[in-house]
């Protein structure tokens, strides 16, 4: 375990007022305990192994016999069990206190823990409630290092919408048929020039396909058509271990004017990720605590109010950090709803969409909390930061 990281984990402990925080896992199905705790991915571990933090003083592993080197490396003494009876006993030091665990009703993303073994747990005595806090404090709110790697990511991104942009102009004015996956394809060479990586491709969407959040194709994708709505969806992050993630989802039109009905729309959609973003800055300005169910509300009651009830098909925004779709707080309501508060260091992704039966759109950008307050990422990278309207040829 590195130096500083048992501090730090404790600390997240007494700030979510908690006796401690359990850690356990089985056959590497939590990721989470393995990445948190440093434990290296290729032990064995075909027996449960635990791991309990309290929020001051020494911590306690719990491993089997057959595994007892498992934990070597932590902090604190190591106990070994082998039979059930032996577990049952071992545990009994830690009943009657609340132990954080990686487990939530609403948050997937962060549930490991199996019901067999949190029935286990509790008839050992121990009080068990979510770590979904925890995880956060420790893995979802970034340093002065993450902020400035998302950063760097942020402005590259936008650099990469400007050069795709470019080739689409240039291919309607030509009068050139391309296709979606030459979209794709620039996406995925600019990301190579500059050494940043992905967990999945890009997405590039046109007409019909931009209504699909989550379209994707293989080969080279449909033709472009004039008068087709565009949709890039792009994500990626540094080459470096500790490397944060940046995602922005740009729309376009193919040809020089989309319209009275998509600029209306487009705006209205733009209206309400900007009208989300100063209720945040308002709320963090008087020294509310925000939550990202309640941005999430914010921003899906404006849309509802402008009649787009029927066209929301995802939440606002996801928590950012060395994943895409990371451990922090996520701007949802419904889908996973989402009681945690934006804090400092807090990282996510403001994004509503709207889709219709011809075409759909998504703007997208990234928001991190510093000094307080909500900063868009890569606000540098271009002249107004963000999109305001539709990209047209």
């Amino acid at each position: 375990m590195s130096p500083g990281v048992l501090e730090n984990i404790q600390r997240a402990v007494r700030e979510e007022g908690l006796d401690g925080w359990l850690f356990c896992n089985f056959r590497h199905r939590d990721k989470l305990a393995d990445e948190l705790l440093e434990r290296p991915g290729g032990l064995a571990n075909s027996r449960f192994w635990f791991y309990a933090v309290p929020a001051r003083g020494e911590p306690e592993g719990l491993v089997h016999a057959i595994e007892a080197d498992h934990l070597d490396g932590l902090p604190g003494a190591k106990k070994s069990y082998v039979s059930r009876e032996d577990l049952l006993r071992s545990l009994a030091p830690w009943a009657g206190k609340r132990w954080g665990v990686h487990v939530s009703e609403n948050l997937s993303a962060v549930s490991y823990l199996d019901a067999g073994t949190w029935a286990v747990l509790g008839s050992a005595g121990l009080v068990l409630v979510s770590a979904a806090g925890l995880i956060q404090r420790r893995k979802g709110l970034l340093d002065r290092e993450g902020l400035a790697s998302h950063e760097r990511t942020a402005a590259a991104l936008y650099g990469v919408v400007e050069t795709v942009w470019d080739f689409v102009r240039a291919a309607h004015g030509g009068n050139r048929t391309i296709y979606e996956g030459d979209l794709r394809q620039i996406m995925e060479d600019e990301f190579l020039r500059l050494g940043l990586t992905r967990d999945h491709p890009p997405l590039a969407a046109a007409g019909r396909h931009s209504s699909n959040p989550h379209y994707d194709f293989s080969g080279g994708g449909a033709a472009i058509q004039k008068g087709d709505v565009i949709q890039l969806d792009l994500w990626a992050k540094e080459k470096a271990p500790a490397a944060i993630y940046a995602d922005i989802s740009w729309a376009g039109f193919f040809g020089p004017e989309p319209g009275e009905e998509a600029e209306r729309i487009f705006g209205d959609l733009v209206r309400a990720r900007e009208e989300t973003l100063r209720f945040i800055e308002a709320a963090l300005g008087v020294g509310k605590r925000v939550t990202g169910a309640e941005a999430d509300l914010q921003c899906r009651s404006l849309l509802i109010a402008g009649g787009y009830g029927g066209a929301i098909k995802h939440r606002t925004g996801h928590g950012i950090d060395t994943e895409c779709h990371g451990a922090g707080v996520n701007i949802d309501a419904v889908e996973f709803p989402d009681t945690r508060p934006l804090l400092e260091g807090s990282c996510f992704s403001l994004e509503p969409g709207i889709y219709l039966a011809d075409y759909g759109f998504r703007t997208e950008v990234d928001v991190y909390i510093s000094g307080g307050a909500p900063h868009v990422s890569g606000a540098g990278a271009q002249k107004e930061g963000r999109q305001f309207k539709l990209l047209r040829c």
